[in-house]
Protein backbone atom coordinates (compact mmCIF):
# COMPACT_ATOMS: atom_id res chain seq x y z
CA UNK A 1 0.00 0.00 0.00
CA UNK A 2 3.07 2.77 1.05
CA UNK A 3 6.24 2.71 -0.25
CA UNK A 4 9.16 5.16 0.26
CA UNK A 5 11.97 5.12 -1.34
CA UNK A 6 15.51 6.22 -1.02
CA UNK A 7 14.23 9.09 0.62
CA UNK A 8 16.65 12.29 1.35
CA UNK A 9 15.48 15.64 4.03
CA UNK A 10 17.90 18.15 5.24
CA UNK A 11 17.22 20.91 7.81
CA UNK A 12 19.31 23.95 6.39
CA UNK A 13 22.70 22.20 6.08
CA UNK A 14 21.83 19.27 8.57
CA UNK A 15 21.09 15.53 6.66
CA UNK A 16 18.41 14.38 8.71
CA UNK A 17 16.94 11.74 6.28
CA UNK A 18 19.76 9.60 4.39
CA UNK A 19 18.61 7.40 2.02
CA UNK A 20 15.44 6.32 4.01
CA UNK A 21 13.16 3.29 2.07
CA UNK A 22 10.33 1.48 4.16
CA UNK A 23 7.24 -0.29 3.15
CA UNK A 24 3.38 -1.07 4.61
CA UNK A 25 1.25 -3.45 3.98
CA UNK A 26 -2.87 -3.75 4.27
CA UNK A 27 -3.45 -5.97 7.49
CA UNK A 28 -0.15 -4.88 9.09
CA UNK A 29 1.60 -2.78 12.23
CA UNK A 30 4.98 -1.20 10.39
CA UNK A 31 6.64 -0.26 13.75
CA UNK A 32 9.51 2.46 13.47
CA UNK A 33 11.89 2.47 16.73
CA UNK A 34 14.45 4.89 17.23
CA UNK A 35 15.95 7.52 19.92
CA UNK A 36 15.13 10.82 20.17
CA UNK A 37 16.37 12.77 17.82
CA UNK A 38 16.83 9.93 15.01
CA UNK A 39 14.46 11.60 12.18
CA UNK A 40 11.03 9.18 13.13
CA UNK A 41 9.06 11.96 13.24
CA UNK A 42 10.69 13.80 9.84
CA UNK A 43 10.17 10.81 8.35
CA UNK A 44 6.30 10.37 9.19
CA UNK A 45 6.17 14.36 8.16
CA UNK A 46 7.61 13.63 5.23
CA UNK A 47 5.10 11.30 4.42
CA UNK A 48 2.05 13.37 4.95
CA UNK A 49 3.26 16.41 3.30
CA UNK A 50 4.49 18.65 6.35
CA UNK A 51 8.11 18.55 5.34
CA UNK A 52 9.43 18.34 1.68
CA UNK A 53 12.01 15.76 0.68
CA UNK A 54 14.80 16.47 -1.06
CA UNK A 55 14.97 13.48 -3.28
CA UNK A 56 13.17 9.82 -3.28
CA UNK A 57 9.78 8.91 -4.12
CA UNK A 58 6.61 8.36 -1.81
CA UNK A 59 3.98 5.84 -3.34
CA UNK A 60 0.64 5.15 -2.15
CA UNK A 61 -1.82 2.43 -3.89
CA UNK A 62 0.69 2.68 -6.59
CA UNK A 63 0.39 6.59 -6.98
CA UNK A 64 3.26 9.13 -6.75
CA UNK A 65 2.43 11.39 -3.80
CA UNK A 66 5.89 12.83 -3.50
CA UNK A 67 4.93 16.12 -4.18
CA UNK A 68 1.33 16.42 -2.92
CA UNK A 69 -0.09 18.55 -0.89
CA UNK A 70 -1.45 16.87 2.66
CA UNK A 71 -4.52 17.28 2.20
CA UNK A 72 -4.71 15.85 -1.01
CA UNK A 73 -2.83 12.66 0.55
CA UNK A 74 -5.62 12.54 3.25
CA UNK A 75 -8.02 13.16 0.56
CA UNK A 76 -6.49 9.80 -0.74
CA UNK A 77 -7.00 7.85 2.26
CA UNK A 78 -4.05 8.45 4.61
CA UNK A 79 -4.63 9.15 8.50
CA UNK A 80 -2.44 10.74 10.90
CA UNK A 81 -2.40 11.30 14.85
CA UNK A 82 0.83 13.44 15.02
CA UNK A 83 3.13 13.93 18.41
CA UNK A 84 1.39 15.75 20.81
CA UNK A 85 -2.27 14.62 19.83
CA UNK A 86 -3.04 18.38 18.50
CA UNK A 87 -6.55 18.16 19.15
CA UNK A 88 -8.72 21.41 19.03
CA UNK A 89 -9.10 21.88 22.85
CA UNK A 90 -11.56 24.87 22.65
CA UNK A 91 -14.04 22.13 20.33
CA UNK A 92 -16.22 19.54 21.85
CA UNK A 93 -15.40 16.22 21.32
CA UNK A 94 -17.97 15.86 18.64
CA UNK A 95 -16.61 18.32 16.70
CA UNK A 96 -13.32 17.20 17.12
CA UNK A 97 -14.87 14.17 15.23
CA UNK A 98 -16.18 16.29 12.50
CA UNK A 99 -13.47 17.55 11.64
CA UNK A 100 -11.91 14.55 11.08
CA UNK A 101 -14.90 13.87 8.04
CA UNK A 102 -13.82 17.35 6.22
CA UNK A 103 -13.01 15.76 3.38
CA UNK A 104 -15.94 13.65 2.74
CA UNK A 105 -19.33 14.86 1.20
CA UNK A 106 -21.34 17.41 3.70
CA UNK A 107 -23.70 15.58 5.86
CA UNK A 108 -21.26 12.50 5.94
CA UNK A 109 -22.19 11.13 9.86
CA UNK A 110 -19.10 9.90 12.11
CA UNK A 111 -18.39 6.50 11.58
CA UNK A 112 -20.37 4.55 15.06
CA UNK A 113 -17.74 2.35 14.90
CA UNK A 114 -15.73 4.51 16.42
CA UNK A 115 -17.26 4.76 19.65
CA UNK A 116 -16.91 0.89 20.21
CA UNK A 117 -13.47 1.37 19.56
CA UNK A 118 -13.30 3.89 22.22
CA UNK A 119 -16.57 3.97 24.38
CA UNK A 120 -15.21 6.75 26.59
CA UNK A 121 -16.08 9.54 23.26
CA UNK A 122 -19.63 8.59 23.49
CA UNK A 123 -20.18 9.71 26.99
CA UNK A 124 -18.06 13.21 26.63
CA UNK A 125 -19.31 14.27 23.22
CA UNK A 126 -19.98 17.44 24.44
CA UNK A 127 -17.27 18.27 26.52
CA UNK A 128 -14.80 20.37 25.16
CA UNK A 129 -11.40 18.50 23.97
CA UNK A 130 -9.06 20.42 25.88
CA UNK A 131 -11.12 19.30 29.40
CA UNK A 132 -10.22 15.58 28.50
CA UNK A 133 -7.21 13.39 30.21
CA UNK A 134 -4.65 12.75 28.08
CA UNK A 135 -5.51 9.67 27.34
CA UNK A 136 -8.70 10.24 26.66
CA UNK A 137 -7.41 13.37 24.50
CA UNK A 138 -4.71 10.43 22.61
CA UNK A 139 -8.19 8.58 21.71
CA UNK A 140 -9.92 11.69 20.27
CA UNK A 141 -7.55 12.34 17.77
CA UNK A 142 -6.96 8.37 16.52
CA UNK A 143 -11.11 8.48 16.59
CA UNK A 144 -10.85 12.20 14.50
CA UNK A 145 -7.86 10.44 12.05
CA UNK A 146 -10.55 7.11 11.42
CA UNK A 147 -13.61 9.63 10.64
CA UNK A 148 -12.81 9.05 7.30
CA UNK A 149 -12.35 5.42 7.18
CA UNK A 150 -8.58 5.99 5.82
CA UNK A 151 -6.75 2.89 4.22
CA UNK A 152 -3.17 4.04 5.96
CA UNK A 153 -2.91 5.47 9.91
CA UNK A 154 0.34 6.90 10.50
CA UNK A 155 0.54 7.41 14.80
CA UNK A 156 3.68 9.19 15.91
CA UNK A 157 4.44 8.33 19.30
CA UNK A 158 0.86 7.47 20.66
CA UNK A 159 1.26 6.08 24.13
CA UNK A 160 3.51 9.59 25.15
CA UNK A 161 2.53 10.29 28.65
CA UNK A 162 -0.50 8.57 28.74
CA UNK A 163 -1.37 5.61 31.27
CA UNK A 164 -1.10 2.05 31.16
CA UNK A 165 -4.67 1.09 31.02
CA UNK A 166 -5.33 3.50 28.19
CA UNK A 167 -1.87 1.84 26.53
CA UNK A 168 -3.39 -1.02 26.62
CA UNK A 169 -6.20 -0.31 25.02
CA UNK A 170 -5.06 1.90 22.45
CA UNK A 171 -2.99 -1.01 21.59
CA UNK A 172 -5.71 -3.47 21.36
CA UNK A 173 -7.43 -0.79 18.91
CA UNK A 174 -4.64 -0.50 16.68
CA UNK A 175 -4.50 -4.07 16.59
CA UNK A 176 -8.14 -4.93 15.89
CA UNK A 177 -7.89 -2.18 12.78
CA UNK A 178 -4.84 -3.67 11.01
CA UNK A 179 -7.04 -7.41 11.60
CA UNK A 180 -10.50 -5.86 10.45
CA UNK A 181 -9.94 -2.36 9.89
CA UNK A 182 -13.35 -0.26 9.65
CA UNK A 183 -16.34 -2.05 8.43
CA UNK A 184 -14.01 -4.88 6.91
CA UNK A 185 -11.69 -3.22 5.32
CA UNK A 186 -8.12 -4.16 6.75
CA UNK A 187 -5.80 -0.87 7.00
CA UNK A 188 -1.95 -0.66 6.96
CA UNK A 189 -0.56 0.72 10.11
CA UNK A 190 2.42 2.87 10.25
CA UNK A 191 3.24 3.12 13.84
CA UNK A 192 6.56 5.46 15.15
CA UNK A 193 6.96 4.24 18.86
CA UNK A 194 9.73 4.91 21.80
CA UNK A 195 7.63 2.26 24.14
CA UNK A 196 9.66 -0.81 22.99
CA UNK A 197 7.41 -3.56 25.15
CA UNK A 198 3.81 -2.00 23.56
CA UNK A 199 5.93 -2.05 19.83
CA UNK A 200 6.99 -5.74 20.18
CA UNK A 201 3.80 -6.71 20.90
CA UNK A 202 2.26 -5.09 18.09
CA UNK A 203 4.96 -5.35 14.95
CA UNK A 204 4.55 -7.18 11.87
CA UNK A 205 7.11 -5.31 10.36
CA UNK A 206 9.67 -3.19 12.11
CA UNK A 207 12.80 -0.47 11.62
CA UNK A 208 15.31 0.74 13.51
CA UNK A 209 16.55 4.07 12.72
CA UNK A 210 19.60 5.80 13.75
CA UNK A 211 21.18 8.99 12.37
CA UNK A 212 19.08 9.27 10.03
CA UNK A 213 19.31 6.09 8.37
CA UNK A 214 17.44 2.74 8.83
CA UNK A 215 19.86 0.62 10.85
CA UNK A 216 18.06 -2.45 11.46
CA UNK A 217 14.54 -4.37 9.92
CA UNK A 218 12.62 -7.53 9.68
CA UNK A 219 9.50 -8.96 10.67
CA UNK A 220 7.79 -8.34 14.39
CA UNK A 221 8.68 -11.81 15.25
CA UNK A 222 12.49 -11.62 14.57
CA UNK A 223 12.57 -8.75 17.42
CA UNK A 224 13.76 -10.59 20.47
CA UNK A 225 15.67 -12.75 18.74
CA UNK A 226 17.75 -10.09 16.94
CA UNK A 227 18.46 -8.04 20.24
CA UNK A 228 16.70 -5.08 18.96
CA UNK A 229 15.41 -3.75 22.70
CA UNK A 230 19.61 -3.21 22.61
CA UNK A 231 19.72 -1.05 19.89
CA UNK A 232 17.22 1.59 20.72
CA UNK A 233 17.78 1.61 24.34
CA UNK A 234 18.91 4.69 25.99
Amino acid sequence: MLTIEQIHQYYGGSHILRQVSMTARAGEVTVLLGRNGVGKTTLLKCLMGLVPVKSGTITFNGRDITRAKPYERVALGIGYVPQGREIFSRLSVLDNLRMGTATCPPGTPIPEELFELFPVLRQMLHRRGGDLSGGQQQQLAIARALAFKPQLLVLDEPTEGIQPSVIKDIGRVIRRLADEGLQGQRMAIVLCEQYYDFAQELADQYLVMERGEVIAQGPGSEMAEKNVRQLVAI
